[in-house]
């Protein structure tokens, strides 16, 4: 189940033990105008940095981290997955992320992961065994690589993370009502899934309407991964609520999903 907060409106989910902080942010409770009004995250989208640095401060007093802490995806809609880490910190909002990656993971507290989305999917992850967390950007192309796949084998191989231990939310994206695509998309994603995908796939004739949120679901299921909780927010939808790249293509913002781990002094 997800709960809504306000000032600055943001989503969190029940599935995550208290270990984490963790949000899935929509448009509303910033300092940013015009077409990006008004809390608007992404540094690439025009904005004035000062405005996005003071979204992030709020954004973070309420969630309980600081802009400094962030660590942030450079999405290029691939599969690529990295290991971050303190050292990492600032890097996004205070320095450019040079490294092609659209999923972060780390098993540091104090480490805000950051990934972004505009009707693409956002994900976290959070093992509360080994202690890691997780944030990944998967739009249809990472849906049908199996970009999630990819970061729950980076965190059993670095951690020692078993899937039956991870608890996953999938976070507002464009849903199966708006997402209208050519026979290529669906045929990348059966191709990565297999036959268990097609019936999250709605036909319309000569289009196809993927449900993102399911079919990243599967993924997850099909890792063994059994906590998870899937947002029923449609983007496309709620365009006073959430940017949404189908509705005004460029001229937007871009929400954020973060999670980071406790300090260790906060969890005793």
């Amino acid at each position: 189940m997800f709960t809504t907060h306000v000032s600055p409106e943001y989503l969190t989910s029940d599935v995550f033990s208290p270990e984490v902080r963790h949000c899935f942010t929509t448009r509303r409770g910033g300092v940013s105008a015009g077409c990006l009004s008004s809390l608007n995250l992404g540094i690439h989208r025009g904005d004035d940095w000062n405005n996005v640095y003071e979204n992030y401060r709020r954004l973070g007093q309420a969630v309980g981290f600081t802009p400094e802490q962030t660590v942030f995806t450079h999405q290029t809609h691939t599969d690529i997955v990295a290991r971050v880490g303190a050292e990492d910190r600032g890097w996004g909002l205070f320095r450019e992320v040079e490294p092609e990656r659209d999923g972060i993971y780390t098993d540091e507290p104090g480490v805000a992961l950051v990934c972004f989305a505009a009707d693409c999917t956002p994900i976290l992850l959070h093992d509360p065994v080994r202690h890691a967390v997780a944030a990944v950007h998967s739009g249809w192309r990472g849906t049908a690589l199996g970009i999630v796949r990819r970061c729950i084998e980076a965190m059993h191989r670095d951690f020692c993370s078993e899937p039956g231990d991870i608890e996953a939310a999938i976070g507002p994206c464009i849903g199966p009502c708006c997402f209208e695509t050519d026979a290529n998309v669906p045929q990348a994603i059966v191709a990565g899934l297999g036959a268990e995908a097609e019936p999250l796939i709605r036909t319309a004739g000569e289009k196809f309407f993927p449900d993102l949120k399911k079919l990243n679901a599967l993924w997850l299921r099909q890792c063994g991964v059994r906590k998870i909780d899937l947002s029923c927010d449609c983007t496309r939808c709620q365009p006073d609520r959430f940017w949404s790249h189908r509705v005004t293509g460029n001229a937007r913002g871009s929400q954020a999903a973060v999670i980071l781990l406790r300090e260790r002094e906060e969890t005793r």
